[in-house]
């Protein structure tokens, strides 16, 4: 068993691991020979700025280049280029952004996809997204769109309003912003989720949380729920793998929860490299400690997608291992995602045992709580359970 890990380790790293190494990766970031910051896309703007396009916030000028503030990358560009997200550009020496309504995804999920489990269960939610991330994850299941510029897929044209409007019309308490990053088109989000609030609809982050701290409490003011999708417990996978940071994640959660958001945090076991037990009770201990024992913990099974297509999924004893490890730690609530069977995906009463809420993949078999409490000894459950 040890020699087939050490196999399947040597197969990931041979494709091209390391952050200078990723594939493609000097294309992506080129580097000034005075400067240490990344500078994008160099001379990649669009020729002109359509009706998708938007002044940007959080920018600031710096020796005559135009510096990024949103996210820890903090792209210095000059006049045409684009940023590392591929969604912001700097025209007539300020940024916009080129990702306002310019969808290239619009579905109605069932909540649970995002994955959310205490947050409005059964409830159908707007997904919505467009082009672009700041990360480069080497197994994104996404990529086709993620690693996309926004005018470059498939594109709907939709402001806040008509988010809002559809969100009403098809009976759903919330919109997400999933399915790439959120976070670089933060404009849009802001301007929709406020439109949003102002119907009583709810607002959802499916993210990797990849974002300075200032942007990201002025957006939490519209923000109702949180799925951070967590990479790795260790500064070395982001790097590697992803194309980040540990620490802006990690502040980013802290962030979420000080600032009233319901935060639920997902970690993708991804074999060789993610998948080790120990690092889940790591984690799940600093969860703990940091979010709270009742904030639920999603581990999701890795299946090959985009570079890492020669890594097996996830060896279901470990996917249960790293479930045991995160409840030794002290977490009430701990789901395995991407597995068979119900007992992975019930909501027990961290009081006395009792089945909750019953799951079937996405689908919600039962729902025993009563105003968000265990019918049997009253003891209430963390979550959002009523609009």
């Amino acid at each position: 068993m040890g020699s087939r890990r050490l196999f399947m380790k040597r197969v990931a790293c041979g494709l091209g691991m390391g952050w200078l190494g990723y594939e493609g990766f000097e294309e992506f970031v080129l580097q000034r020979p005075d400067r240490a910051r990344a500078i994008g896309f160099h001379n990649d703007a669009p020729a002109t700025l359509d009706q998708f396009s938007r002044p940007a916030e959080y920018f600031h000028e710096d020796a005559g280049l135009v510096r990024c503030d949103l996210c820890p990358h903090e792209c210095e560009l000059g006049e045409d280029d684009r940023g590392f997200c591929r969604v912001r550009v700097v025209k007539g020496g300020r940024m916009h952004t080129v990702a306002y309504g310019n969808l290239c995804s619009i579905n109605v999920d069932p909540i649970e996809k995002k994955p959310l489990y205490h947050f409005l269960p059964r409830s159908p939610i707007v997904s919505v997204a467009m082009g672009g991330c700041n990360l480069r994850c080497r197994n994104c299941q996404n990529w086709e769109i993620s690693q996309a510029k926004p005018e470059d897929v498939q594109r709907f044209d939709a402001l806040p309003e008509k988010i809002a409007t559809l969100a009403i019309e098809r009976g759903a308490p919330s919109i997400a912003y999933t399915y790439t990053e959120p976070l670089v088109t933060w404009e849009y989000v802001r301007d929709t989720a406020t439109e949003a609030r102002r119907r009583g609809i709810k607002n959802v982050l499916v993210t990797a949380g990849f974002i300075n701290e200032k942007p990201l409490r002025e957006l939490c003011r519209v923000i109702d729920a949180v799925t951070l999708d967590v990479k790795a417990f260790n500064d070395r996978f982001y790097r590697e793998v992803s194309g980040g940071r540990l620490h802006p994640v990690l502040k980013a959660l802290e962030v979420f929860r000080q600032e009233g958001v319901w935060v639920e945090v997902s970690f993708l076991m991804v074999p060789t490299l993610s998948d080790d037990p120990s690092e889940v009770g790591k984690f799940s201990q600093w969860v703990v400690e940091r979010l709270g024992r009742e904030t639920p913990l999603h581990l999701l099974r890795f299946h090959p997608a985009h570079k890492l297509m020669l890594l097996p999924p996830t060896p279901l004893h470990l996917m249960q291992a790293g479930r045991e490890a995160a409840v030794r730690a002290g977490l009430c609530h701990v789901y395995l995602g991407n597995v068979p069977g119900a007992d992975s995906a019930r909501t027990v009463c961290p009081h006395d045992g009792q089945v909750l809420i019953e799951r079937d993949g996405f689908r919600v078999l039962s729902n025993r709580l009563k105003s968000g409490a265990c019918p049997a000894c009253g003891r209430k459950v963390a979550g959002v359970f009523s609009v």
